[in-house]
């Protein structure tokens, strides 16, 4: 794929994509590249959109939640040893 360098990006315009950025999740280069598609017309955001878990969202209880987040808790822990 082609790639390029974009300059002249002054200090205003780039805190305002920093900022989008950000507030969006994503990448300061996929905010650009979702602005030139839209710019151009060849289509919005580019990311893949999902809609097969909607149905699941906000329908745990708190207990449910917190017996899933107990259940996880083993993943969160590093195991240096892996790391060396």
């Amino acid at each position: 794929m082609p790639g390029f360098s974009l300059r002249g990006i002054d200090e205003k315009v780039h805190r305002a994509l920093k900022e989008r950025a950000e507030r969006s999740g994503i990448s300061i280069n996929a905010l650009i590249l979702d602005c030139i598609h839209k710019g151009l017309g060849i289509g919005g955001d580019r990311r893949n959109k999902y809609h097969d878990l909607d149905h699941l969202a906000g329908t745990w209880t708190d207990r449910e939640k917190e017996e899933f987040l107990a259940a996880i808790r083993d993943f969160e822990v590093i195991d240096e040893g892996l790391w060396k």
